[in-house]
């Protein structure tokens, strides 16, 4: 499924950390799409997230493949020891900005309650060959880590237009720096590119076209995503 000789390049996204990208990630992510198409109709909300669209959770055989993958070529790279839990998941973004909730106009971290000793990774392949749907950006707060953190707990409950005021915080993707968060890199998006980066980063996607997103596979922004919890290699 996963290239079984890949070139992995370095992208440089902020504060002395690395994207790790590697292009032809998968031998025919052409079936990727077309299982996608076969199975649109079990594509559901994200009730437990702030991802604002639709996702599919993959199979732990499925997964089994990227976790290898990962285990074999990235995971070190991401001062990862051992792999201690992954999913997986095909999702695609859906929503139009003004269906978007506040914690949808900031970008976001992937933590997953991990410990001291451990170490959480992200990954996404992109699955589409409209590139102006975007790539991946990554942030650095502007403001304390106590700052930051009520933030987001409160875009996760705001009303969207008490949000708006109080915070100032345009009701769209986040894609540039703003007044909470500086932009520190990007990688653009590409047909059947794979972008690895540590999830305890800030990140979002792209999107400055939303007017591109379709809600059918093969036509929208369809992407394979990632999670890795892991032992921390030890400093």
């Amino acid at each position: 499924m996963f290239n079984p000789r890949p070139t992995i390049v370095s992208v440089p996204i902020g504060a002395g950390r690395e994207a790790l990208v590697v292009d032809d990630a998968l031998l025919d992510p052409e079936r990727w799409v077309e299982f996608a198409l076969a199975q649109q109709h079990a594509f559901g909300s994200a009730p437990f997230n702030a991802y604002p669209g639709r996702e599919l959770q993959l199979p732990v055989g499925v997964s089994a493949y990227l976790a290898d993958f990962f285990g074999q070529h990235i995971r070190r790279r991401l001062q990862g020891r051992r792999t201690l839990e992954m999913y997986s998941r095909l999702s695609q973004v859906t929503l139009a900005p003004h269906e978007l909730a506040p914690i949808q106009w900031l970008c976001h971290r992937d933590r997953m309650g991990v410990l001291p000793n451990q170490t959480v990774a992200a990954s996404v392949l992109y699955l589409f060959k409209e590139v102006d749907m975007g790539g991946t950006s990554f942030f650095e707060p502007r403001r304390s880590p106590e700052e930051t953190e009520l933030l987001m707990r409160t875009a996760a409950t705001a009303d969207p237009a008490r949000f708006a005021a109080d915070y100032g915080v345009e009701r769209a993707y986040l894609v540039d720096s703003n007044a909470y968060f500086t932009r520190t890199g990007s990688v653009a998006a590409k047909w059947n590119r794979m972008v690895f980066y540590d999830g305890s980063i800030f990140h979002s996607p792209a999107i400055r076209r939303p007017e591109l997103l379709n809600r059918e596979p093969g036509r929208g922004r369809l992407t394979l995503n990632g999670f890795f919890t892991c032992s921390r290699v030890a400093s």
